[in-house]
């Protein structure tokens, strides 16, 4: 079956819902929601619809289908759980050349109504045709990742001042060109920062210049999330999508960075212990480059841009040299990595504060020197602390952390090759040596660290990998 895609202006015309279910309900609101008039025929209905005809919203029709239910009807909906009723209405409907639909019945149905992805006024209709309704859910979904949910507000924009766009360019080809500056340059991305005035002035600024101004250059910060890419957001998606450049960290996966856009150009500047190392200068000068060429860059951060990420560097330099700047962010590594280790990072017996530290850098376990450190009711998640471990072990020692506090420590965390191993603050660097913990590795101190023992299950919740979970403590003593 080929099917004509056609979109119809319901406002205020009549509408005929057959049935008084919840099939009936859902079918009346939307067509509600698009202005239609509608009357619902059912012996009885259900609460829902029987609240929207007190209130007046809704027409009833109470009794059994009868062919003049049909009289003066634009379309026509059977949804009862009788199909030869349903067959009976789109019958009757068919010798008066009204259009039906049958709820589950593709043979019955003249119109079908399709899943949508609403970014009203803009509109997005899936259908197979009714031979494969979930399939058609399935690209709603992914539709619904993929569309920005400012577009709406663009279209919108976009048709309040359409007479005089079409008065400014005449031409066909100059109005594609203006059209896509709009997607393409600073005013969706005013919309996407709940900046419609601002949006709204860049674009009659555009047209007050008779054509579009040159695409300007940006910098977008990207959180690429702690490895996984069912960890990445909406906003990160699109935003990869969009880049010319990506200059990405050594440690942002494979898997992410497939999800970016085929031809934009790739640029590896990570920092990694012991590893390569790409100075921070660097990068603010590549940055620099590729946005004053009018390239939109993405700078793709492990975890959250503004987490131990540098990004607050970054966005003040771009700032300082007038480069716009936005700021997705990202889940950072603490958070996800304890979630996949099953750990609480906080719990109403045993922590009711989170302290986020970083151990990366010669002084940085050094100026670790606040009694927040020796809280036991208080969880800390330390960043690049396997390098100096001991140092580190010792210092919370001193500050009055129980040598029994639980720990655990967190290997290539939300990955497929995730490690988790557990015990006792006294053991940390034994356990580190002995299980040869490489980075990235996250270290989770505190009373919650033991839930992993009871509630490590990354296998079980993710299906795509296996996470180990060790504990050493029979073999230390």
């Amino acid at each position: 079956m080929k099917l004509y895609p056609l979109f119809a202006d319901l406002t205020g015309l009549p509408v005929l819902v057959v049935g008084g279910g919840s099939v009936a309900y859902r079918k009346a609101e939307a067509l509600q929601a698009a202005g239609a008039r509608v009357t619902v025929g059912a012996p009885k209905l259900d609460e829902r619809l029987a609240r929207d005809v007190d209130d007046g919203t809704l027409a009833w029709r109470c009794g059994s289908f009868a062919p003049d239910w049909l009289d003066g009807m634009w379309l026509v909906i059977a949804a009862t759980d009788d199909r030869g009723l349903n067959a009976c209405v789109a019958e009757e409907a068919g010798k008066r050349r009204i259009f039906a639909n049958v709820v589950d019945d593709a043979e019955q149905s003249r119109f079908h109504v399709p899943a949508v992805v609403d970014r009203s006024p803009l509109m997005v209709a899936i259908s197979t045709a009714g031979a494969a309704p979930a399939l058609a859910r399935r690209v709603r979904e992914m539709l619904e990742r993929a569309l920005d949910n400012a577009l709406g507000t663009l279209v919108a924009l976009a048709q309040r001042h359409r007479a005089r766009i079409l008065q400014v360019h005449a031409d066909l080809a100059a109005r594609r060109a203006f059209y896509d500056w709009l997607y393409e340059g600073p005013v969706l991305s005013r919309l996407r920062r709940g900046q419609p005035q601002q949006a709204e002035r860049l674009l009659l600024d555009a047209l007050h210049a008779d054509k579009p101004r040159a695409r300007t250059g940006s910098v977008t910060l990207v959180g690429a999330g702690p490895g996984h890419p069912g960890l990445l957001t909406l906003q990160a998606l699109r935003a990869l999508n969009e880049a010319d450049v990506i200059l990405h960290d050594q440690l942002v996966s494979a898997e992410i960075l497939g999800m970016a856009r085929r031809d934009a150009e790739r640029f590896d500047v990570g920092k990694r212990c012991g590893g390569r190392h790409v100075p921070q200068e660097q990068i603010h000068r590549l940055m620099l480059a590729h946005a004053r060429e009018g390239r939109r860059v993405v700078r793709l951060k492990g975890g959250d841009p503004f987490v131990f990420g540098r990004g607050g560097e970054e966005l003040a330099f771009l700032r300082h040299h007038g480069i716009p700047c936005h700021v997705v962010p990202g889940i950072t590594a603490a958070v996800a990595c304890a979630a996949f280790a099953g750990i609480p990072l906080t719990h109403r017996d045993h922590a009711q504060s989170i302290c986020l530290l970083t151990a990366h850098g010669k002084d940085a376990v050094d100026a670790l020197d606040t009694p927040a450190l020796g809280d036991a009711r208080q969880t800390l998640a330390i960043y690049m602390g396997i390098e100096r471990i001991g140092s580190l072990t010792e210092r919370l020692l001193a500050h009055g952390r129980a040598a029994d506090t639980p720990v655990a420590i967190i290997e290539n965390g939300t990955l497929p090759q995730q490690r988790v191993i557990t015990g006792t603050l006294q053991a940390l660097p034994r356990l580190a040596q002995l299980h040869a913990v490489t980075t990235p590795a996250l270290l989770i101190i505190g009373e919650v660290a033991a839930f992993a023992q009871e509630q490590s299950g990354y296998d079980e919740r993710n299906g795509d990998g296996a996470a180990r979970l060790a504990t050493m403590e029979a073999e230390l003593t």
